[in-house]
């Protein structure tokens, strides 16, 4: 299988669950925030839809100039986040599966100015980012989730509010 065949197959069994999250969020909850130094949760929810699409589209040129951070966008409903998502996702199906293995190894750089900040496989990177980045992010979300007193989606294995949907396995004979 090749590295973004084996990336896209774990990003397709992850972002049904990523979506049972953000579909969880109450509307009136969208500018909430459980501390002051922390993003809204309709900040973080949409954080979580973009990264995906995002982090695709950013690693197409190499080398990248460094997004800048500071200004997170406030969402103006539970919807906006639910159609980001959908676009997000749509840009991965797309645009994941046409690297092949040279590419994906390639060295990816980005910079800040003319300033070296990363040099890694792109592989790595999308691995890094696209995954480790947004479970982190969905991890912190759950919190969220928690603290609003809202059911917390099940991931790999149960939360306190649900099983896994995956099928249990049978014993053998």
């Amino acid at each position: 299988m090749s590295l973004a065949k084996s990336i896209f197959a774990e990003f397709e069994s992850q972002a049904p669950i990523t979506r049972k999250f953000l579909e969880r969020l109450p509307e009136d909850k969208l500018t909430w925030k459980p501390h002051v130094k922390s993003m809204s949760a309709g900040q973080l929810a949409l954080h979580l839809a973009r990264v995906p699409g995002g982090v695709v589209r950013f690693v197409q040129q190499n080398p990248q100039q460094a997004p800048d951070f500071a200004n997170v966008p406030q969402p103006a409903s539970v919807r906006e986040v639910l159609t980001t998502y959908d676009e997000s996702i749509a840009t991965v199906r797309t645009l994941l599966p046409q690297f092949d293995d040279a590419s994906m190894q390639e060295t990816w750089r980005m910079l800040r100015g003319d300033t070296e900040l990363l040099a890694i496989p792109r592989a790595q990177f999308i691995r890094d980012i696209m995954l480790n980045h947004w479970y982190q992010h969905r991890g912190q979300f759950s919190v969220y989730l928690r603290l609003l007193n809202v059911a917390v989606p099940a991931t790999w294995g149960p939360s306190a509010d649900e099983q896994p949907s995956f099928p249990p396995k049978t014993q053998a004979a």
